[in-house]
């Protein structure tokens, strides 16, 4: 009850304080005004959406859009140059299209005012069982990566930057501001450092998979490494793998060919998120109920099969898909509880 007392709380604050600006302004022009009036709020972040791709400034202009924008202030940009130092934030300045892509992980499709927030945290709690549990919800943005929007005891983090209770809701004709007191950083690492940082983590969830990987043709931990790539990885927990049995996984790891022709079939070309899965089920229901629908991998000329089941549960194959979207900078990382098996 304290919980679902703060969040009504948060809710009815978030209502009343949105600083006042003509809703005839897109999101452009009340960044213009804000930056350059007697007290600014978002002189840096004007500069950044100048010197990045103009598609950025073109849809924070476009009159059609309905977008949803995390805005850091001026004292977040400062706090970011700080933490790089001031050379560095220059050249991330400087550098057009790391600028971009910082820049549209802020930005999120569709108008999302805090009343929305707050009603997608309240939902997600749903089911349960731990008394007082935070609620959170990933919405993906611009970039393409997914933005973490969570309850802390403290009100509501954006990727662990603050939302600014006082600057909530800034309506504009072509969608609504949010102010953050952090800028948020899309995720820069590639599939292959995710995977050893997590194989070294105190509750490690890869240390087998990363063990495959080495063992594999090194072409594979290459491609994993190249931050030019856009890959999709199915990626098996220790326990997945565990459940293989350790003499057969042994004679595996042992097969250097064997064991690159399976780890080749759990990557995919391309970026595929959970959003574009939905659309996948959505637009083949019948066949992904049924026989399943085929999705080609990285081992030629052989694919996975995507079901459903009754309960909206999704899977390759045998293996249940757990966790989806973990971002990386050159693709995304599902993870499934079993390892999966070429057909031959």
């Amino acid at each position: 009850m304290r919980k679902f007392g703060l969040l009504a709380f948060f809710a009815i604050m978030m209502m009343v304080v949105a600083p006042a600006f003509a809703q005839d302004q897109t999101i452009a022009d009340i960044v213009v005004a804000s930056a350059g009036a007697e007290t600014p709020e978002f002189a840096t972040l004007l500069a950044a959406v100048s010197a990045a791709d103009p598609a950025v400034l073109e849809a924070l202009s476009n009159p059609e859009a309905e977008l949803t924008v995390f805005a850091p202030t001026d004292a977040a940009f400062a706090a970011l140059a700080e933490a790089l130092g001031e050379e560095a934030f220059a050249g991330v300045l400087a550098d057009t299209e790391a600028l971009t892509g910082i820049l549209t992980f802020h930005v999120v499709s569709g108008k999302v005012m805090s009343a929305d927030v707050v009603g997608l945290l309240e939902a997600s709690k749903e089911g349960m069982m731990e008394e007082g549990a935070m609620g959170s919800v990933s919405v993906q943005s611009l970039n393409g990566q997914f933005i973490d929007i969570a309850e802390s005891d403290m009100g509501i983090t954006v990727n662990g930057a603050n939302l600014n209770l006082e600057m909530v809701d800034i309506e504009a004709s072509n969608g609504v501001i949010h102010v953050i007191d952090a800028v948020i950083l899309p995720e820069s690492r590639t599939i292959a450092e995710i995977v050893v940082e997590s194989a070294g983590a105190e509750t490690p969830e890869f240390a087998t998979l990363l063990a495959a990987v080495s063992a594999a043709d090194p072409a594979v931990l290459e491609l994993l490494s190249d931050p030019e790539a856009e890959l999709t990885v199915f990626a098996p927990t220790d326990a997945a793998f565990a459940a293989v049995g350790e003499e057969t996984l042994g004679a595996v790891l042992a097969d250097q060919a064997l064991l690159t022709s399976i780890l080749q079939y759990h990557v995919m070309v391309g970026k595929i998120y959970s959003t574009d899965v939905a659309t996948v089920v959505e637009e083949n229901m019948e066949a992904v109920m049924g026989d399943g629908v085929e999705l080609p991998t990285a081992l030629e000329g052989v694919s996975v099969v995507l079901t459903a089941n009754e309960e909206g549960q999704l899977f390759l194959n045998e293996s249940q898909i757990v966790v989806t979207d973990v971002d990386a900078a050159n693709g995304v990382i599902h993870v499934i509880d079993a390892v999966l098996l070429p057909p031959q």
